[in-house]
């Protein structure tokens, strides 16, 4: 017989409670605020950073996330009231980061989204590569015209990460492969999520009206609990050769596990909408590179040489905190190379982290510290 959650996380760390039960953190509060404005495969929970933050980093620090891709670290340092810089190699993730972390004008932003309400429409341009085959011709014409308008506003940013999501939830595919689509579903079929026959979204309006009012609440939701006087600096870059000016107090993130998730691709459509910068060819772990020696080793020399470049900036004694799946044991290496030295290992078990999965699903926090 399979242990209850409550039975599993008996036996996991005990000292530092890191493993929450469905009953103990439901989805509204893994999701709370700006960290569902988009989905994201493979972002850690919330309360996981804030609960690292309290236990090993000095109140009022700066922290540093080098694979910050969708901000999850720095939305709740800035609400745990800590400052905040994050780098990443994908320009989706960077865009998403800006958007949670910036302070928002309020009353412009409302005003924004209700006139964006009042314009919507369809754009006469003809479809074309990407567009035309994932979008039927009503949702793509609904699309193009909102992209249209963006520049017209202030808040450009913003509208572009609804137009994003919008964009994702109405592709030619089935409500239950949002995450991995193959090809586009053209047909009626049988939906496992909904457990009938479904037909593949023909519309985009519905959406981008629900997510323009979603996005608008959650921003407010989060300048609400924000410290004040805290900030957050994204950059778009390559964390194996970046130069950042300051030093930090802790090194705070999740880096990509190898060959498990294409981060660039899992955003392509934003890529095709919105013109972004693609650089996937310089991913650390990219799934499309899969797991063979080569691939491995390469993964290796990425993640070490990033850990010991900027572990270089962190004040005397502060921690690099690692969260990890090390089924490969890849880990020891990494921190012998990066210069750090393991002082504490915890366990958790995880609800959700990468979407479709099968089997318990565990994952490790490491903290270290430079070797002196």
């Amino acid at each position: 017989m399979a242990l209850t959650q409550a039975a599993l996380y008996g036996e996991l760390t005990e000292e530092l409670h890191l493993s929450w039960s469905e009953a103990e953190l439901p989805e509204r509060e893994r999701t709370k605020h700006v960290h569902r404005l988009h989905p994201y495969l493979g972002k850690f929970v919330p309360q996981l950073v804030e609960a690292l933050l309290d236990r090993y980093v000095k109140p009022g620090g700066r922290v540093l996330d080098p694979f910050a891709g969708s901000g999850t670290t720095l939305v709740q340092c800035l609400e745990s009231g800590y400052d905040a810089v994050g780098l990443d190699i994908a320009a989706f993730n960077c865009l998403l980061m800006r958007v949670k972390t910036s302070p928002h004008d309020l009353f412009r932003l409302e005003s924004d989204v209700r006139h964006v309400l009042g314009r919507q429409g369809r754009s006469r341009l003809r479809p074309r590569g990407y567009v035309q085959e994932w979008f039927a011709p009503e949702a793509a014409a609904e699309l193009l015209h909102f992209r249209s308008i963006l520049e017209d506003y202030e808040d450009a940013d913003v509208l572009r990460v609804v137009l994003a999501r919008a964009a994702r939830s109405a592709r030619l595919t089935a409500h239950f492969d949002l995450d991995f689509p193959l090809a586009p579903q053209r047909e009626p079929y049988w939906c496992h999520k909904h457990r009938r026959t479904c037909a593949p979204v023909q519309t985009a309006g519905k959406f981008l009206s629900r997510y323009l009012l979603d996005t608008l609440e959650r921003v407010k939701a989060f300048q609400r609990v924000r410290a004040r006087g805290r900030a957050a600096v994204v950059h778009h870059a390559d964390a194996t050769d970046a130069v950042l000016e300051g030093s930090f107090d802790a090194i705070v993130t999740s880096p990509p596990y190898p060959g498990l998730i294409d981060y660039h691709e899992q955003h392509r459509y934003a890529y095709e909408l919105l013109g972004l910068d693609d650089r996937r060819e310089r991913e650390l772990g990219a799934a499309s590179r899969g797991t063979s020696r080569r691939a491995v080793e390469d993964y290796v020399n990425g993640i070490s040489q990033v850990l010991r470049r900027h572990a270089a900036s962190l004040a005397p004694g502060a921690p690099v905190l690692l969260v990890v799946n090390d089924r490969r044991d890849l880990y020891p290496d990494i921190l012998e190379r990066s210069g750090l030295r393991l002082v504490e290992r915890l366990e958790r078990h995880v609800n959700r982290r990468t979407g479709r999965r099968a089997g318990e699903y565990y994952e490790s926090i490491l903290v270290a510290v430079r070797e002196t």
